[in-house]
C-alpha cells in the first residue's frame, strides 16, 4: 500500500484510536503483529496514519483486541470508508492552512457542536462584512487576494447549517464578543441582526454570558467541542495564536465538558440571550 499524502486530523485520529485499542489490552507492536499475522511495521504505519486501513481490517483487529463496544467499532469503520478529497474544502488544499481544512472536516462530521466565543462572533454565524473586518485585523496584513480567499472560505463553512439534517449547534457568546467593534457600528449592527436571525433555526441555540456573570474557566480562549458518532470520538478544538489545536484524550474531553457546562450555567437562557443581543443592538 503506498504511503498516503500528509494525513488529515481525522485520518490521524482513526490511527490513534486503533493504537489506543491495542494499548488498552496491553499489547506491544510485536505482540499485536503476531496476533494479526502481519508485520509490525504495518501496524505502526496504520496507527501513525501513514497508511490507510480497510473496514475489514478494523473489524478483525477490534475482534482480536476483544473490543466490547460495537458502536465504537462501527464508528471507526465508517471513518475508514470516507473518501479523501471528495468534499468542497479540498479545493482549498493548496491555498489554505491545513488546520483550517481539518477544522471544517471536524465540523462536517460532528453530530453536535458546542462553541465558546469570547472576543469575536462565531465563524459559522458571521456575515461577509463582519468576517472581512475580522480578517482585516490580521498581522501582518493580508494581501487583498488572500483576504478575499479567507472570507470566501469562512462563508462556505456556513453551508453546514443549511444541510437537511444539520448538527445541533450551541453557541456560548460572551458579552465582550457582542460589543467588540470589528468594522464600524453599521457592520456590527448587521452582524447582531444576523445572530438573531440564525438563532431562529431549530438546530441553533445562542446563549449569552454577560459581564455581570463574572469570571469563568478558560476565559482567555475560544473553544469548540465537537461530538463524534460515539463519545470516544469527541474532539475539542482550541484557538491558539498561530492557528488551532485539537485535543481528544479522555482527560481533555472530560475537563472541557465540565468547563462548557459551568459556563452554560452562568449564561442567560436562549430567550433572555436574544433580548440581550437586541439590547446591545439598540445601544449601538
Amino acid at each position: 500500500m503506498p504511503i498516503r499524502k500528509p494525513p488529515t486530523a481525522r485520518q490521524r485520529r482513526l490511527g490513534a484510536e486503533l493504537r489506543r485499542m491495542r494499548e488498552q489490552v496491553g499489547l506491544s507492536l510485536t505482540e499485536a503483529a503476531a496476533l494479526h499475522r502481519v508485520d509490525k511495521t504495518a501496524i505502526s504505519n496504520t496507527e501513525s496514519a501513514r497508511f490507510g486501513v480497510s473496514v475489514d481490517r478494523i473489524r478483525v483487529w477490534a475482534t482480536n483486541y476483544s473490543c466490547p463496544d460495537q458502536a465504537y467499532v462501527d464508528a471507526l469503520a465508517n471513518m475508514a470508508k470516507e473518501r479523501a478529497g471528495s468534499n468542497w474544502w479540498h479545493e482549498y488544499r493548496d491555498s489554505m492552512a491545513s488546520f483550517m481544512l481539518d477544522l471544517v472536516e471536524l465540523e462536517h462530521h460532528a453530530v453536535s457542536l458546542r462553541h465558546v466565543q469570547i472576543t469575536h462572533l462565531p465563524g459559522l454565524l458571521q456575515y461577509e462584512d463582519y468576517a472581512r473586518a475580522v480578517f482585516g485585523e490580521a498581522v501582518p496584513p493580508l494581501a487583498s487576494q488572500v483576504l478575499d480567499l479567507q472570507v470566501e472560505f469562512r462563508l462556505r463553512r456556513r453551508a453546514l447549517l443549511d444541510r437537511p439534517e444539520p448538527p445541533d449547534c450551541s453557541f456560548l457568546l460572551h458579552e465582550a464578543a457582542l460589543r467588540m467593534l470589528f468594522g464600524d457600528r453599521v457592520v456590527v449592527r448587521r452582524q447582531l441582526e444576523e445572530l438573531l436571525k440564525q438563532s431562529e433555526r431549530e438546530s441553533v441555540t445562542l446563549r449569552v454570558v454577560p459581564f455581570s456573570s463574572g469570571g469563568f474557566p478558560s476565559a482567555g480562549s475560544s473553544t469548540m467541542y465537537a461530538s463524534g458518532a460515539v463519545r470516544q470520538l469527541d474532539t475539542v478544538q482550541v484557538d491558539v495564536p498561530n492557528g488551532v489545536t485539537f485535543l481528544d484524550s479522555e482527560t481533555h474531553l472530560t475537563n472541557y465538558r465540565a468547563v462548557l457546562d459551568r459556563m452554560e450555567q452562568r449564561s442567560l437562557d436562549p430567550g433572555h440571550s436574544r433580548d440581550f443581543i437586541r439590547k446591545v443592538l439598540h445601544e449601538l
